[in-house]
This record gives C-alpha cells, structure tokens and sequence, in this order.
C-alpha cells in the first residue's frame, strides 16, 4: 500500500473518530440538558399540583373528618382539567396504594408506585407505545389520609431532538469525511510527491540512466533527503564512471600489452630462425643478432617497468626526509653529456623533502629518459629544484618534438606513446610515465605538464618539504 494511501485512510479513520465521539457527547449533553430541564419541570408541576390538591381539600366541608373518595376523584378531576394546552395525565392511589382516580390514557404501570414512601418523592422516565413521559410521584397530606399523586409529562420532543440531532451529525460526518478525503487526497499527494520522485529516480538509475537526478520541491526532511540522494547518485555516477573508465584502461592496457610483446617477438622469432635455418654472410648474420639483442632487451626493459608499475600500485613504502643534493648527485652520475650525447644543465635549491628516495630517483630518471628521446642529439635538458612556501618542485625541461594539447591527458596511461615510431626506435614501451604516476600518487603528487609541439616540454611534480621549525626541532634534538 502507498504511503499517500496510508497517510490518506489514517487521516479518515482519525477525523471519523474524532466526529463520531464529538458528535455523541454534544448531541448526548444537549439531550440530558434538555430531560434534565423537563424533568425539573415534571416535579414543579408535581410539587404544584400537590399543593393544589392540599389546598383544595382545605375547602371541603368540615362534616368531613376523612376525606372521602368521591371528593378524592372530583378534586383530581378539576386538577386534572387545569392544564393550560392540554389534559394533565394524572393519577391518585389511596394508603393501600389502590386507585381513586386515573386520568385516560395515564399508561405508567405500577412499580414506582410501589416504591413510594410516605413523605417522598420520586420519578422515572417510561417508554410507552405513545412516546416517552417523565413518571413522577409524590405523597400528599388530605385530611389525615396519606394519599399518592402521579402525574405523566410527555417528553418524546427531546427524544425526537435527539434522535434528529444524531440524523444531522451523521449527515454532516459524512459530509466532513467526504470533504477532508478530497483535502486530505491532495495534501497526501503533496508531502509524498518528494518520495514519489525519488522512486522515479531509483528506477531511471536502476535502468542504467545514472545522470538522472530527482527534483527537490520542498525544504523539509524530505527534501534534504532528496538533496542527499543526489549527493549519492553522484557519488555513484563518479564511481561508475571511473570504473568503466579503469575498465576501458585495462582493456587497452591488454590490448597493448599484447601488441607490444606480439611485435618484437614475431620479429626475434623470424630472425631467429634465419639465422637456425639460413646460412647467411656476416653481415646479415650480425644485423640479425643486433636486432634479436634490441627487441629482447626492450622486452626486458619492459618486463621490468611493468612489475615497478604492480609494486607501486600496492603504495605500501615509507616517507621520510631525504635531502634533495642526494637525489640530483645521483642523477649526475647517471646523466652526463658523453654518455648520452645531450647537454645536462642541474638547477636546484639545497632543501629536504618528504619522499621515498629510490622511488622518486626512478620517476626522474624516467622524466629524463623520455626527454632524451623526444629530443635530438647534442639538445639541451634542463633538470631543476625549486623551493617554495611548503612544497618542493622537480622539473625536466626538454627541447624536443612536444606533446599536442589532446595528447596530455593521454600520457601517463600504459604503452600510450606520442611517436610510437620514434619511441620503439629508442627501446621505449610507453611505461615510463605510467610507472611515475603510479609512484607520485603514492606521494600524494601528480605530474603536470607544459609543452608545446615543436618547442619542447617541461614536465614536474611537486613534494612535501620538511618545514624550517621542524628541522630546528630536529637539530636541537
């Protein structure tokens, strides 16, 4: 069952309630307000004529020691001829409680009668087949005789109310039912509209349209959490979105993982067996082997970059303050201008930064390698360290071939190359700069790029220095 039709039929059974009981007790108070007030008068008139008939036997000859019966009938007679509209139903019982005097149609059986007691008063309400009557009685003093007066006053005027008033308020419930379920349907289908478009919601994502969004029409709970699902499917979008991204990479990943090996070994393969089934002249022979040398040496150059690139995917290494003349000691060493027929210029500030020293070796040694083959020989690289506020910049700078604007973003992924002819000439598989996004992440850092083709590039990342009072608390200690 819906929420609005729950809230709906919750409202109806609540204000059904509330109706049905207001209307008894007020209709229930007008009734007892009203027989209370008719019985009041009951025994005014009751206690009037007991007065009435007192005074009359005062008038009766004085022969008369006991009042006698007849005079008994003839005074209820003129009382009962006294009424103002109509007869007055009365009745007179002698001490035994035997009837002098009965007026017709006085229909009241006997019971309250019988109950009576000298000097006392009484009444009930009787249901006859004429209506309902206030049934009082009440002792008199007539001569000596203790006699009992009754009297019937019809009060089926406030049972007819009453019935009428119940008529009226079941009419007038159903009528308030029938309008506050048409108010009650519409304000039901308001507060739930938020829920119903996050269903919609929930269902277009389910189908596969992770863009959908659900539209937030209100500031209340509900709509805070129709702003917290968005936040989710967002966050969900972004996560699907990078794991087909990751997905995608990994299947260009395969697929040039086995175009890079499939090609240097149909290569070996062919010469080798020119070289097991052919007998070829020196020159050949030696032309043969120097390219089953180069291709497996790339082979292994790539083997190698690619259990770096596993081992830096775990990030499990340990940082600490490594001094950063070390690091461009080192690069010195491995880059010189004989040995690789290019002009190494070093530029760097004395500092200490936070970083996993042969690690951050290899993403500048590759940096540096892979501007050595964008760049022609006798070129100039220029390797430098900058200082800033809290960081530590590494840059290579090169003058080589360039990398276009769309090719950039491209890059860092595994066996991507700008110039593949140029980069398999030079034994390169496209891993380096896959291996040094792999080592910064673990660093916290990335690589950013400037370059332009043509004109060269400038590639660098930046570290974590170790602050100046971190590095007086050390000296102190």
């Amino acid at each position: 069952m819906k929420i609005s039709l729950k809230l709906l039929l919750s409202t109806i059974v609540v204000m059904a309630l509330a109706l049905g009981l207001s209307g008894f007790y007020f209709v229930n108070y007008v009734f007892e307000t009203s027989l209370n007030r008719e019985v009041g008068q009951a025994s005014d008139e009751s206690s009037i004529l007991s007065f009435a008939f007192e005074t009359a036997v005062l008038n009766v000859p004085a022969r008369y020691k006991v009042l006698p019966d007849s005079t008994v009938d003839e005074i209820a007679s003129k009382l009962e001829r006294g009424g103002r509209s109509t007869e007055r139903l009365i009745r007179i019982a002698d001490e035994q409680k035997e009837i002098l005097h009965i007026s017709d149609g006085f229909e009241a059986d006997n019971r309250l009668l019988q109950q009576i007691q000298p000097d006392t008063k009484s009444y009930r309400i009787i249901h006859t087949a004429n209506g309902y009557y206030v049934h009082t009685c009440a002792a008199i003093n007539a001569l000596g005789r203790i006699l009992y007066l009754e009297t019937m006053k019809d009060v089926s005027d406030v049972f007819t109310e009453r019935a009428m008033g119940f008529s009226v308020y079941r009419q007038m419930t159903i009528a308030m039912l029938l309008l506050g379920t048409v108010i009650m349907h519409f304000i039901s289908s308001l507060l739930t509209k938020p829920i119903r478009l996050l269903t919609k919601a929930t269902k277009r994502m389910t189908g596969g349209d992770y863009a959908y969004r659900a539209r937030q029409v209100s500031h209340d709970e509900l709509g805070q959490l129709t702003c917290d699902f968005n936040k989710m499917a967002n966050v969900l979008e972004q996560n699907i979105e990078m794991l087909e991204e990751e997905n995608e990479a990994k299947e260009e990943f395969m697929g040039a993982f086995a175009h890079e090996l499939k090609t240097p070994l149909t290569a070996i393969i062919g010469y080798a067996d020119m070289l097991r089934s052919h007998k070829l002249d020196e020159e050949k022979s030696i032309l043969s082997a120097n390219y089953i040398y180069t291709e497996g040496k790339r082979l292994e150059a790539m083997s190698f970059r690619l259990l770096d690139i596993i081992v830096a995917k775990k990030g499990d290494v340990q940082l600490s303050g490594i001094a950063t003349s070390e690091i461009f000691d080192y690069l010195k060493e491995m880059f010189t201008d004989e040995n690789r027929s290019m002009h190494f210029q070093y530029e760097y500030d004395n500092d200490i930064v936070y970083a996993e020293v042969n690690l951050i070796k290899t993403v500048l040694v590759n940096l540096i390698d892979n501007a050595c083959k964008a760049s022609e020989p006798e070129s100039q690289i220029i390797v430098r360290g900058i200082s800033l506020a809290e960081r530590y910049r590494f840059e290579v700078e090169d003058e080589g071939i360039g990398i276009p604007q769309k090719e950039q973003r491209k890059i860092t992924k595994a066996f991507y190359m700008v110039d593949k002819s140029r980069s398999r000439s030079r034994n390169g598989a496209g891993l380096g700069l896959a291996l040094c996004a792999e080592i910064l992440r673990i660093h916290h850092s990335e690589l950013t790029i400037e370059s332009e083709p043509g004109k060269g590039s400038c590639i660098g990342f930046l570290l974590e220095r170790v602050s100046d009072s971190a590095l007086e608390e050390a000296g102190n200690i």
